[in-house]
């Protein structure tokens, strides 16, 4: 007789179904695991024997053999210990097998028989409740799997033995609740900087429209404290965006306690990072940076200080939303649809063009620094500006500045204006930043004077293609702003002052 438990594999976000076939029958002693499995799940065999030791069972003294299909998908991670455990406790009859024909199981094993946590719950429920199971899961993520449907079932057991018990009608498990992380105290306010009000309306203007930011100024201008304030007038997340940012965090381990957030993610790795640390991959192709940051914002400091390579890998997924991971024998996607912002200084003393100064290598300076950016990223960038160094007569200044809470009202309101525009559209774009080509001129429409103006500025300019939308984009949000439907010709101007010229224009 072979049992059958059904448990995950995962590629990507998505959770693949995996039958566990077990079979005790005679022949030599022993334990095998087949079907691909990597060194975490061959492992299993000494987990799952002293785990059911533990919770007062032993193995027969005959040959089990474990067969993960489908055999050609490779099997990573921990949590096939408890759905092998189950497999085999149903092939000696310690619990009725047609029980488990409802659930889809994943769970690590300790050796005392206790469940430890594992990642990707929240996309393994999400994949059992589409094809109408229900799930078994470690107590430490039943929060977590209750967000995939409210009549679903759950069993989130703490130990083997218990789930053996609920299967056996002497111990009911109760299901578990979905919880959120509260709003943490604190954050970073706008209130606090003091001066900068060009870079304070860039920021506001970049959260509206979910468009890409960079700062250029000298050390202890503000650039980091300004990036740092951008989560505190973002509006939280939408119920579909929630689940995604959850599913990826949940495939990295990530969600504390198997709680949600609905903050925004604010991710910002440090200049040292690799390319598979920023997006994505290694052995087991795991979400980077940029995925970890979908639906949110990711801060490069000292942007030229990550390697060329690094940052020009992030040209694909700042255009089309997503990070594709391909491999000998796999390709994985991860949504990346993140808002970019970054901050570098002007040179590499950090005060090329201020008043006074003067570098002894000149404009070699700036321009060698600044030539470590190519120009096809910064052409994905929809906002340049300067960040002065700030006077004493700035911090001196009595009383403080906007709060965030004034400008995170403004900023919802313009994005329920998009979201209003591109919903009677048809188009599943939230934010100006990632309305498609196709309907950019339509949803800007630009007066007679401002279509005229474009026209000479992107001449004037020399605007890419890519440029050109998206400085209609980027005008589109401040008309949102302003409360209007026409973008006229001071938005169109205004957009165009935030483009800047080219970096390495400015060096030379």
């Amino acid at each position: 007789m072979v049992s059958r438990v059904t448990t995950v594999a995962f590629q990507g976000i998505e959770a693949l179904p995996v039958d566990v076939q077990v079979k005790i029958g005679p022949g030599m002693v022993a334990f095998t695991v087949v079907g691909l499995p990597d060194k975490a799940v061959a492992e299993s065999r000494e987990r799952v024997r002293s785990a059911l030791h533990a919770s007062g069972l032993a193995l027969p003294a005959k040959r089990v053999t474990v067969n993960l299909a489908p055999a050609d998908l490779p099997k990573e991670g921990s949590h096939y210990d408890l759905p092998i455990a189950l497999g085999v406790m149903a092939a000696i009859g310690a619990i009725p097998a047609d029980m488990l024909s409802d659930y889809v199981v994943l769970g690590e094993l300790g050796l005392d028989g206790m469940l430890a946590p594992v990642a990707g719950v929240l996309p393994a429920a999400m994949g059992a409740n589409a094809i109408g199971k229900g799930l078994i899961c470690p107590v430490a993520c039943g929060s977590e799997a209750a967000w995939a449907a409210e009549d679903m079932s759950i069993l989130a057991p703490r130990s083997l033995i218990q789930l053996a018990n609920h299967f056996k009608g002497t111990q009911v498990l109760s299901p578990p609740v979905p919880k959120l992380q509260g709003t943490p105290d604190g954050l970073p306010d706008l209130a606090e900087v003091k001066g900068q009000e060009t870079a304070r309306r860039a920021l506001e203007i970049a959260a509206a429209g979910g468009h890409n930011l960079l700062m250029v100024g000298p050390p202890g201008s503000g650039k980091s404290m300004l990036a740092s304030r951008l989560p505190s007038i973002l509006p939280p997340l939408q119920p579909k965006e929630l689940l995604e940012v959850s599913m990826i965090a949940s495939l990295a381990g990530e969600l504390a306690d198997g709680r949600l957030s609905d903050r925004r993610p604010f991710r910002a790795p440090h200049h040292s990072a690799s390319m598979a640390a920023l997006v994505g991959g290694g052995i087991r192709a795991k979400p980077g940076e940029v995925s970890l940051a979908h639906h949110g914002v990711l801060f490069l400091d000292e942007l030229p200080e990550f390697t060329p390579q690094v940052l020009d890998s992030l040209r694909q997924p700042l255009e089309t939303g997503e990070a594709v991971i391909a491999r000998a024998n796999h390709r994985v996607a991860y949504p990346a649809r993140i808002q970019l912002v970054a901050a570098m200084n002007p040179c590499r003393c950090g005060h090329a063009g201020e008043p006074g100064h003067q570098c002894r290598r000149g404009t070699r300076c700036a321009a060698d620094y600044q030539a470590r950016v190519s120009g096809p990223f910064l052409d994905r960038i929809d906002l340049r500006i300067e960040v002065p160094a700030v006077t004493a007569a700035d911090l001196i200044r009595p009383g403080t500045s906007e709060p965030s809470a004034t400008v995170a009202e403004r900023v919802a309101a313009a994005r329920e204006i998009q979201r209003d525009r591109f919903r009677a559209l048809g188009v599943s774009a939230a934010t100006n930043a990632q309305a498609p080509a196709s309907i950019v001129e339509q949803i800007t429409a630009p007066d007679a004077k401002g279509l005229a103006f474009l026209r000479e500025a992107a001449e004037t300019l020399a605007l890419s293609a890519r440029g050109y939308h998206r400085v209609l984009k980027l005008a589109r949000t401040l008309a949102d702003l302003d409360g209007v439907d026409t973008v006229g010709r001071i938005h169109l101007a205004e957009a165009l002052s935030y483009r800047g010229e080219d970096l390495a224009r400015q060096a030379a």
